[in-house]
């Protein structure tokens, strides 16, 4: 037999590599109204006109408050051993301070019990974007008293869960929150104020470093805080030397506004400097730098596909480079000349290029800022036009491809030396995306919104073989 006619190596993983889904509680959880909870930011954005892709909004979602027994059932039987949620802020806390509302609370411990029953290990996300209305009629992220009102939260929570639950995260994409919600507006809260983005930067940072010595104050030693950080992989369009002043603006906002104070205790130099005609950092106080960079016991990276940049030649003509959304304003605060291109490739629904270097070259460099700290992949998946077949099937190839194509990049990774343990593929199911509504389906198990009937699709049966065996397998399982 020649070389050629060998078969191919297969891709196997470590076997004590965590295999999961994740999901976020407004985008699945429903029950809104229900056992005190009272509106997030997110109830009144997607309930105001125009926010969200047909009006829609979360207030049934696809009513895993009532159905999380099915839902878990569903993930033991495809074979995960982890699951990755967030907590509704306003359902434990209902005005974002103050006491907790016990039956709220009940809820995550049914569905912890339930987890662990089945042999699933929780991750709980404190903060995927849901802000309690009433903290941002105080004003929101800007204001620095929100950050002390979520390390409140989140001791809560850890006394609550912390003898259950070991893997915490404390925020879910900051970034998104920061710039999107305060500077271009295309989420929730929707305000497009640039300088008060940078603040909510500043103070969902500080807020990150409170609620991490909260949680250690009040769990078992053994439990692990971590962040999730989507950190944008940066590319020129030519090698160009104003080329990459844009790539290095851009990737000041992206990333190291968040990795700079979390891992290295202070914001990039040129940060400050790009930024300066925005805001005057005044409200970074003495001794905030210290508190936001507690020591970490693993990172989160959240991946979808690189961005592509330039310096700007007249008016920006190129897509946004937010991915959630149009709007006029940017999520870019002081980056008015750089200029965003749509990369080369296949594309999923989001319009978003297939790039899995783009994961590898992610880890690779967080391998390098922060070494010896263990990385998880907290999201990586895709949106595709998924349909039920006559059968009562849904055959999703293309979601197949992408993740063996991913995968692979993580395991490339972990050749390379990245101390990558484990991987959460975004989403469990499909659910309400958002700006988008329910217009984008990112599940492996595909979810009829009319009925909320579950059919996991192909990729979810292919990806729960690779979580049982720890390898990729070369063939589509049906």
């Amino acid at each position: 037999m020649s070389d050629s006619a060998q078969p191919a190596t297969p891709v196997t993983f470590p076997p004590a590599f965590v295999w999961g889904a994740a999901t976020s509680a407004y985008q699945i959880e429903g029950a809104v109204r229900e056992d005190g909870r009272t509106p997030s930011i997110w109830d009144t954005f997607s309930h105001t006109p125009g926010k969200t892709a047909d009006g829609d909004h979360g207030d049934i979602a696809v009513d895993h408050y009532h159905r999380y027994p099915e839902d878990v059932a569903l993930m033991a039987g495809l074979g995960l051993n982890a699951y990755r949620f967030s907590v509704s802020w306003s359902r434990v806390q209902p005005t974002g301070r103050g006491p907790a509302v016990q039956v709220g609370l009940d809820f995550y411990r049914r569905l912890v019990d339930e987890l662990l029953a089945r042999g699933i290990r929780p991750a709980l996300t404190l903060y995927h974007w849901d802000l309690p209305q009433e903290l941002e009629d105080a004003g929101g992220w800007p204001e620095r008293d929100t950050a002390q009102r979520f390390a409140e939260y989140a001791q809560i929570v850890g006394e609550a869960l912390g003898d259950r639950v070991e893997q915490w995260i404390t925020l879910n994409e900051p970034w998104c929150s920061a710039f999107l919600g305060y500077g271009s507006g295309v989420h929730a809260p929707g305000r497009t104020d640039p300088a008060a983005a940078l603040r909510a930067a500043h103070h969902l940072n500080l807020g990150h470093g409170l609620a991490t010595s909260a949680l250690r104050s009040v769990m078992p030693a053994r439990n692990q805080v971590a962040i999730s950080l989507n950190s944008s992989v940066v590319r020129p369009l030519s090698p160009s030397p104003a080329d990459l002043a844009a790539v290095r603006r851009i990737d000041d906002l992206a990333n190291g506004v968040f990795h700079g104070p979390v891992l290295h205790g202070a914001y990039p130099a040129t940060l400050l400097e790009a930024t300066s005609t925005v805001t005057d950092w005044s409200y970074v106080l003495d001794g905030d730098l210290r508190t936001i960079q507690q020591p970490l016991d693993a990172l989160g990276l959240n991946y979808y596909t690189p961005t592509l940049v330039s310096a700007a030649d007249g008016a920006p003509d190129g897509p946004r480079a937010d991915g959630h959304g149009a709007s006029s304003f940017s999520p870019w605060p002081g980056a008015e000349d750089v200029a965003f291109h749509q990369t080369a490739g296949e594309r999923t629904e989001m319009g978003w290029t297939v790039d899995p270097s783009g994961l590898h070259e992610l880890i690779m460099r967080y391998a390098r800022e922060a070494p010896g700290l263990p990385l998880y992949i907290t999201e990586n998946g895709a949106a595709y036009e998924d349909k039920v077949d006559a059968d009562g099937r849904v055959h999703d190839p293309e979601r197949i491809a992408y993740l063996r194509a991913h995968l692979t990049a993580v395991r490339r990774a972990i050749t390379d030396g990245a101390d990558v343990r484990g991987y959460y593929l975004w989403s469990l199911m499909d659910n309400f995306e958002w700006a988008y509504g329910y217009a984008k389906r990112f599940g492996m198990v595909h979810v009829d919104f009319a009925t909320l009937e579950r059919t996991p699709k192909s990729s979810a049966r292919w990806y729960g073989e690779v979580a049982r065996t720890g390898a990729l397998p070369e063939v589509p399982v049906a």
